[in-house]
C-alpha cells in the first residue's frame, strides 16, 4: 500500500498532503541562489498552513525568513507561525481602513503602497495610532519582457505606481503624515518559465532602482526586487535550481549599489510558489467513470472547490495523475477530470492520459503544495473542505481542516 493511499484511508479524501522536510529544502536552494544577506520573504498568499510558514520561519539562514501578506488572515495565520507582526511586510492594493488599523494595532510597521492615496490611507491610520510606518513604493515599470506564466509590470495595472509619473508625483509622497519612504518595490512577473528571463528582470528592476535613487533622491533603504522563481504545477516535475542568478545578481548590484554587500540598500526577495509548490501533493478518490457520446469521464471527490478555483473561469490548468496502488497497468485511457460539484463548469482537465480507474482508486496529483486549497472554490456549493496533513520526517504532525464561522470566516480546526 503506498503512502497516500494509507493517509487516504485514515482520513479520508479529497486530502492534502504537505511534506515540511521538502519546504525546508526549497528554502535552503533558494537562498544559495540568491545574493548572500538577502532577505527572503515568505508570501503566505501560496499556502497560510501556519506549519508550512512555521517550518520557513525555522528554517536555518540569516537573515531568517520573513513573512509577506496581503490580508488580515494571512496576519493571523504569520502570527501563529511564529512570525512577529515586525517581520511582516503587508502589501496589496486594496488595503482598507480596518484591516490596515488591524495590522498596525498588532504591530506591523512596514507596508509596501501602490498610490497615493493608498499611502494617504495608511498615513492616516497610523496617527490614529501615533505611529510612523515604514512604506516602500511599489513601481510598475514601464517594460517587461521576461517569458512568466503571469505579468505583473509593463502595463495599465491597479498594482504600482507608474514609473513616469514618479517623478512628479514624488514631493507629494514624502510629505504624507504617518510614512516614512525608505524605499522600492517591484514584482514584475510570476512563475518565470527560464532562468535568463528571471535574471533580465531581476536586473532590470536593480537598473530602475538605482536610476530613481539617483535622479530623484527616492531613499534605497529596503530594495525589494519581488520574485517570480517558477516551479510546476499540478504535473510532475521538479522546481529549478538557478545556477547563474546569484553571480548575475551580485555583479549588478556591485555596479549599480556599491555598499549591497554591507546592508545598503537591504536586498529583499519574495517567494511563495517556489518555496512550497513541491511539498503537497492532493489525493482525491474516483467516485464513478461514466461514458457519454465517445468521452470516458472520470469524476473525483476534487474539484474547483479543492483545487485551483481558477479552473473555473475557464482557466484550465495542466494536470497530470498518478494511481495510488502498488502496480499500475501499462495500459492508459484519455479521460476527462470532474469533481463533484452540481455544474458543467466543475472541470479540472480534458485529454488527460491516465491508467484504467474505477470508483475506489485513489489517484494523486503533484506539486500542489502552492495555490491549492486556499486558492480554491471553497465555499462554492457548500460542500466540506479538504483535510490537509502535515508530515516531517515521514511521520504525521498535524491534521487540520478549514471550517466556516460565522464571526470570523475561514478558520483552521485541528483533528486532536
Amino acid at each position: 500500500m503506498t503512502r497516500n493511499r494509507e493517509l487516504a484511508d485514515r482520513f479520508g479524501t479529497p486530502l492534502y498532503v504537505y511534506d515540511l522536510d521538502r519546504v525546508v529544502a526549497s528554502y535552503q536552494d533558494l537562498r544559495n541562489s540568491l545574493p548572500a544577506g538577502t532577505v527572503v520573504f515568505y508570501s503566505l498568499k501560496a499556502n497560510p498552513h501556519p506549519d508550512v510558514a512555521r517550518a520557513l520561519r525555522e528554517a536555518k539562514g540569516w537573515p531568517p525568513c520573513r513573512a509577506e501578506v496581503s490580508s488580515t488572515g494571512e496576519l493571523a495565520a504569520a502570527i501563529e507561525a511564529g512570525f512577529a507582526p515586525g517581520e511582516c511586510l503587508y502589501t496589496g492594493p486594496g488595503k482598507t481602513e480596518s484591516e490596515l488599523a488591524r495590522a498596525i494595532a498588532e504591530g506591523v510597521r512596514q507596508f509596501s503602497v501602490e498610490s497615493l492615496t493608498d499611502l494617504e490611507r495608511a498615513g492616516g491610520v497610523a496617527r490614529r495610532f501615533d505611529a510612523v510606518i515604514d512604506c516602500l513604493l511599489r513601481i510598475n515599470r514601464v517594460s517587461a519582457t521576461a517569458a512568466a506564466s503571469i505579468r505583473m509590470m509593463g502595463t495599465p495595472s491597479q498594482f504600482g505606481i507608474d514609473s513616469e509619473t514618479l517623478r512628479a508625483q514624488l514631493p507629494l509622497l514624502r510629505s504624507v503624515p504617518g510614512t516614512r519612504l525608505v524605499g522600492a518595490h517591484f514584482y514584475s512577473m510570476s512563475n518565470a518559465v527560464d532562468e535568463q528571463s528571471l535574471i533580465g528582470e531581476l536586473r532590470q528592476s536593480l537598473v530602475t532602482a538605482a536610476h530613481f535613487h539617483e535622479e530623484l533622491s527616492l531613499p534605497m533603504r529596503i530594495l525589494d526586487i519581488g520574485g517570480g522563481f517558477g516551479a510546476p504545477y499540478a504535473v510532475p516535475g521538479d522546481r529549478p535550481v538557478y545556477d547563474k542568478l546569484r553571480v548575475e545578481l551580485e555583479s549588478t548590484l556591485d555596479m549599480y549599489f556599491p555598499d549591497w554587500r554591507s546592508g545598503t540598500p537591504e536586498i529583499v526577495c519574495e517567494s511563495g510558489r517556489y518555496l512550497v509548490g513541491d511539498c503537497g501533493e492532493l489525493v482525491s478518490s474516483v467516485v464513478n467513470v461514466k461514458e457519454s457520446r465517445g468521452r470516458t469521464f472520470v469524476i473525483l471527490d476534487a474539484g474547483i472547490n479543492t483545487l485551483g478555483g481558477m479552473s473555473g473561469l475557464g482557466r484550465l490548468m495542466p494536470l497530470a495523475v498518478k494511481l495510488d496502488a502498488p502496480q499500475v497497468p501499462a495500459d492508459h485511457q484519455t479521460v476527462t477530470l470532474v469533481g463533484p460539484l452540481c455544474t458543467p463548469g466543475d472541470i479540472l482537465a480534458r485529454s488527460v492520459r491516465v491508467p484504467p480507474l474505477a470508483p475506489g482508486d485513489t489517484i494523486t496529483v503533484p506539486n500542489v503544495g502552492a495555490y491549492g486549497a486556499s486558492a480554491s472554490l471553497l465555499l462554492f456549493l457548500s460542500r466540506p473542505a479538504p483535510r490537509e496533513v502535515v508530515m516531517r520526517g515521514g511521520e504525521v504532525q498535524t491534521v487540520s481542516q478549514l471550517e466556516v464561522h460565522r464571526t470570523y470566516g475561514l478558520v483552521r480546526t485541528y483533528d486532536r
